[in-house]
Order: structure tokens, then C-alpha cells, then sequence
């Protein structure tokens, strides 16, 4: 029975797979002078980041919280995945403003500026580091598994991992992806086997633990206290949440693809394969009669070994290292993104020089030197580094939250309508991942003041960088100073004049006249709004709120205009407060004018859309 069911299951997978490959243009296609990928290509490559966690997560949460480890890597996986369709609408977001990549970094950047932006780039940038020094390591102690090598010659052979992906990568992508796809061909035919073996082998026993791990994961949550209850669970997701590290990585390349649609597909497939395969194998492996204390660190090849017999147990091993050397390449491909961003954005042109492979061959080229440098001076020492690795990855997917919920804040979904997602339930992924990093933060303070030492490091490193080159300096110099705007009304004979408060995307100005002046701020990491007339006047609003630039300008206006009537003009506000919530403030700050400014008028209207062939333009 359990003989046909695999004929029939790697026949079936063999099949499929010499359609798929039948197809053109399936992982690469060439457009407009370049060569991209494809959402299959994307997904794979951090598909096989992903899967490494497979092999040690299990283990690792059964080790923190018990048989509740089932339910709890299912439910992370539900949650991670559901997360990333935020993912989504961010690369949505940035490709509107004309930003391709770099994910965390260039969203946080637009959002709230070079310094938390700085600080997203430590963290997501200590995660690849990791990521390729340790499973770089990894590879070579799961290869060394079967056989006796001195530790010098694991460094060497950790060492020639990261420099053949570094040339993989230096080849090209096109290259890269399809080395990458036929490493998830193995991938898939021995995941299938695995799950296919074990849910044949699924017994009563193991039913009962699976209705065990049901069981204690109640008896936890059900302490009589919230807090206690939900101190419980933040504990027991985060011991759970590496197991889906390297989700981010899609989006940092999204560079690498033409438009964010891609970016959705490659989510999708993540979550029904890996956001399926991880949790099934975490609970058949769980339920397994396993000595877990004596195989922590093989868990999954010894209940491999245990259902299809040694053999089969040193194709998972095989497979465990070459998952891992994949994940090395996941962190050159994904850091040379965003690098290139960086890099893009102060002006450091020579970095991201390419080959004739459209490869960024130097920033492949110095991250192989600076991982091979990591790896020598921990001596492969994995402890050493780790605790930096789960406090990076919940930094940088708060910071993703935090900045989508300040942009939806300002912005609404007008600007960005073809996909948005539901910003309450947005509030509370963000305020599981600030929980979840407070509690590693606690339990965690070695791991903890290495990550704020890099982090500390980098901010400072890029501060002053972004205060000689940062691409802000361009922008604010197209501002104009108060003086202008007094200087402009001042030149006008009538008595009474008119300022006009005007966002950067409104239309153009349809007249001008003397006694009329527009005003309108601009964030200089957005870049300044085009003049529409020669009374349109741009303002920077950086350090303060708008409303307290506003109050700024009236007061001078008022001291410089004592002898004329001015009329301040604000639009109405169409948003709603659900849609927009600091139309609200606005509205509510606006109020306040008329009190601090007795000798101004002001004037809210909506002029209503002109009629054209009885329709309303």
C-alpha cells in the first residue's frame, strides 16, 4: 500500500514538473534592455530560505513550550502569511512612488525618515548576515554528520559555500534562478515522500499526542488572567516565528521583478507550500515516538530515518544542506538589493556598477569577504550570533507595520485603491510583533545589546553619511522662504488678500492673480511638488506637523500684513474619518486658528465641480 501511494505521488509530482518546465519564460524573461524574474523565480528563492527552518524550528519550539509547539507553529504560520499580504500592499505603495526594492528600507525611508530607516537596514541586514554565515556553517555540520572532519576543514568548507554562491550570483540571476529551481525539484519530491511516509504511518498513538498538544496549548492560555494569558502567548509565537524567516525577502527584491503583482503571486505560493509544509512536518514529526531530548538537533531526519529507513534519511540530510547552502544564496541575492538601494539613493554610483550579466558583481564581492570575515573570527561559533537573529526579523516586521499604519494614517487608500487590507487587524499584527520583540528584548540581553550595538553603529555611520549626501538636499533647496510668499502679496494694490492652503497632488491652478497665493508643503523624502503658477508657493514640512508650519507662516503673515485683509482659504475634506483618520486632527486643529488669529478670516468651502454635457467633471 505505501509503496503505490509514493509511485503514484512522485509520478504525479514528475508529471507536473515536466509540464511546468514546458512552459517558456517560466523562471526569466528579457524586457526593456534586462533580464527579470519571474513570481516563480522570487518565491523559490526564498522558498528555500524558508525551508530551512524546517529542520531545527520543530525541535526548538518543542524544546521553549512543549507538545503545544503543534499548535503553535500551525498558528504562527497562519499568522505570518496573513501578515505578508501587508507585504503586499507595501510593494504596492512603493512601486506607486516610483520606488522598486528595498523593501523595509526604502518603505521606512518614505515613511518616517533616514533614521528609523537606518535602523531597518541593521536589523534586516544582521538577519542576512546570519542567514548565510550560519547556514553556511550548517550545510558543513549537516554534511559532516556522517563522517569525522577537523574543525579547520569545516571553516574552509563553510568559506567555499559562500564563495560559490558569491560567483553563482555574480553569473547573473537568470543563472542563479535556475540552479535555485532545480534545487527545489529535489526539494519537492523529498518534502512529498516525507509527508506522503508519515501520514501513512499516522497511528493512533500519534493521534493521541496531536490531541495532547491540543490539550496543554488550552490548559496554557486558560490562566484565569488576560495578561497572564497573553504574556503566555506572545512567549509561545515567539518561540515559533523563526520557523517562517525570510518571508521579508520577496519583498527586498522586488527590484527584481516588473510591477507588484508579482510580488502577490510569490506570497501566495509561499503560503500553500511552505506555510503548509512547515506546520505538517512539525506535527508529524512531533507526534513521532521520539526520544526528543536525545535528537534536538536531527529531529527531521531521524523521523525520515524512522519511517522510510536509513537511506531515505540521508536524502533528507543531503537535502537539509543544500536547503541551507540555498539560504546563503537567498542572503546574497536579497542584501544585494538592498544595498543597491542604499547605495542608489547617497549617491555611492561605483557599488552598484554591473557586469555584462547585469549582476552587481561588487556587492556580491564584498559580502563574500565580509561573511567569510564573520565566519573566521566566530570560529563557526553559531551561539555566538544567534540571539541577534529573531530580534533583527521582529524589528524589521514592526518597523513595516508601524510605518504602513502611519501612512494609512496621512494617506488613507485614495492615493493607492487596486489593493489595501483592513488597518484594524494591521494595529494588531503590529502590536504582536512589538510584544513578541519586547519578550525576546527581555529574555534575551546578551543577544539584545549585540543587536543595539549594530544597530547603534549603522545609525550613526548613516546619519552622517545622509547629512552630506542624502537626496533631500536637492529637494529643499527648490523651497521658498516665507519672505517670498510677504514679498509676493505685498506687491499686490488690493486691500484684501488671499492665501490658499493646497495639498501636493491637487490639480492646476485654473487662474492666478496678485492679490492670490498658494501654498503647499512638502516632505523633501518625497520630493518637491512641481510649481503650477508663479503665486504657488512650496513649503518644507519635515521637523514639525503641518498644522504648526501653518500657524508658523500666519504669524509672520500677520506681523508683516497688519494693514490688509487677509482671508485664509482651507478645501473641504472629502476623506472620511474611517478612511482617514488625521483628516480629524486637521479639521479639529483648523478650529483653533480663528482664536490664535482674531485679525485673519478664514474660510472653508468646496466649490463644487463644474457641469459639462450634464455630468459632473
Amino acid at each position: 500500500m505505501k509503496t503505490i501511494v509514493l509511485i503514484i505521488i512522485n509520478a504525479g509530482l514528475a508529471g507536473a514538473f515536466l509540464i511546468l518546465l514546458r512552459r517558456p519564460g517560466l523562471l526569466t524573461y528579457y524586457m526593456n534592455g534586462r533580464f527579470w524574474l519571474t513570481w516563480l523565480s522570487v518565491a523559490i528563492i526564498t522558498l528555500m530560505d524558508e525551508l530551512t527552518s524546517v529542520f531545527y524550528a520543530p525541535a526548538e519550539a518543542f524544546r521553549f513550550i512543549g507538545p503545544s509547539a503543534i499548535i503553535f507553529i500551525a498558528f504562527t504560520a497562519a499568522f505570518i502569511h496573513y501578515m505578508t499580504t501587508r507585504l503586499v500592499e507595501i510593494a504596492e505603495i512603493l512601486e506607486h512612488h516610483g520606488v522598486f526594492g528595498g523593501g523595509v528600507y526604502s518603505f521606512s525611508y518614505m515613511v518616517l525618515g533616514p533614521v528609523v530607516s537606518f535602523v531597518a537596514v541593521s536589523s534586516i541586514m544582521v538577519d542576512y548576515i546570519l542567514t548565510a554565515c550560519l547556514s553556511a556553517v550548517s550545510a558543513v555540520e549537516n554534511s559532516a554528520s556522517f563522517f569525522t572532519v577537523p574543525h579547520y576543514w569545516k571553516m574552509i568548507m563553510a568559506m567555499v559555500i559562500v564563495w560559490s554562491i558569491a560567483g553563482l550570483n555574480i553569473l547573473g540571476i537568470k543563472e542563479n534562478a535556475r540552479f535555485t529551481f532545480t534545487v527545489f525539484i529535489l526539494a519537492a519530491f523529498v518534502f512529498l515522500n516525507l509527508i506522503g511516509s508519515g501520514l501513512l504511518a499516522f497511528d493512533d498513538a500519534s493521534m493521541m499526542r496531536l490531541k495532547e498538544s491540543f490539550t496543554d496549548a488550552a490548559k496554557d492560555l486558560q490562566t484565569g488572567s488576560w495578561t497572564r494569558s497573553y504574556g503566555i502567548f506572545i512567549a509561545s509565537v515567539a518561540s515559533c516565528i523563526l520557523a517562517y524567516s525570510g518571508v521579508e525577502s520577496v519583498l527586498q527584491t522586488a527590484g527584481l521583478v516588473r510591477t507588484w503583482r508579482e510580488i502577490g503571486k510569490a506570497y501566495i505560493f509561499l503560503a500553500i507550500s511552505v506555510g503548509i509544509v512547515t506546520p505538517l512536518v512539525a506535527a508529524l514529526a512531533l507526534t513521532a515516538p521520539i526520544d526528543f531530548p536525545s535528537h534536538e538537533g536531527d529531529l527531521i531526519t531521524h523521523y525520515a530515518t524512522l519511517i522510510n529507513g536509513v537511506p531515505f534519511g540521508i536524502a533528507v540530510a543531503v537535502l537539509a544542506s543544500l536547503a541551507l547552502i540555498m539560504a546563503v544564496n537567498t542572503a546574497f541575492v536579497a542584501s544585494s538589493e538592498l544595498l543597491e538601494r542604499v547605495a542608489e539613493r547617497y549617491g555611492f554610483h561605483w557599488l552598484i556598477s554591473i557586469n555584462r550579466n547585469h549582476s552587481l558583481y561588487r556587492i556580491h564581492l564584498m559580502n563574500a569577504c565580509f561573511f567569510s570575515f564573520i565566519i573566521l573570527i566566530t570560529l563557526g561559533n553559531q551561539n555566538i550570533l544567534a540571539d541577534m537573529y529573531a530580534l533583527g526579523l521582529i524589528a524589521s516586521f514592526s518597523i513595516n507595520m508601524g510605518s504602513l499604519l502611519i501612512y494609512r494614517y496621512f494617506m488613507g487608500t485614495k492615493e493607492v485603491i487596486q489593493f489595501s487590507t483592513s488597518r484594524l487587524i494591521t494595529l494588531v499584527i503590529f502590536f504582536i510583533f512589538v510584544s513578541c520583540f519586547i519578550f525576546l528584548a527581555w529574555m534575551k540581553p546578551h543577544g539584545t545589546e549585540l543587536w543595539a550595538a549594530v544597530t547603534g553603529v549603522v545609525l550613526i555611520s548613516g546619519l552622517l553619511v545622509a547629512r552630506k549626501r542624502g537626496p533631500e538636499i536637492k529637494e529643499i533647496a527648490q523651497a521658498d522662504s516665507q519672505m517670498d510668499l510677504i514679498l509676493h502679496l505685498a506687491e499686490s494694490s488690493d486691500t484684501e488678500l488671499h492665501i490658499f492652503f493646497r495639498r501636493p497632488r491637487e490639480e492646476a491652478l485654473s487662474e492666478t492673480k496678485q492679490n492670490e497665493a498658494y501654498v503647499t508643503f512638502f516632505n523633501p523624502r518625497r520630493g518637491a511638488p512641481n510649481r503650477l503658477a508663479p503665486n504657488h508657493f512650496r513649503f518644507i514640512a519635515k521637523t514639525r506637523s503641518v498644522y504648526q508650519h501653518m500657524v508658523g507662516i500666519l504669524k509672520v503673515v500677520e506681523y508683516e500684513l497688519l494693514d490688509r485683509n487677509v482671508v485664509v482659504h482651507f478645501g473641504w475634506p472629502l476623506s472620511s474619518w474611517l478612511d482617514r483618520f488625521s483628516i480629524g486632527v486637521m479639521v479639529f486643529n483648523i478650529m483653533r486658528l480663528p482664536l490664535q488669529f482674531p485679525q485673519l478670516s478664514f474660510d472653508i468651502n468646496y466649490p463644487g465641480r463644474p457641469f459639462i454635457g450634464g455630468k459632473a467633471k
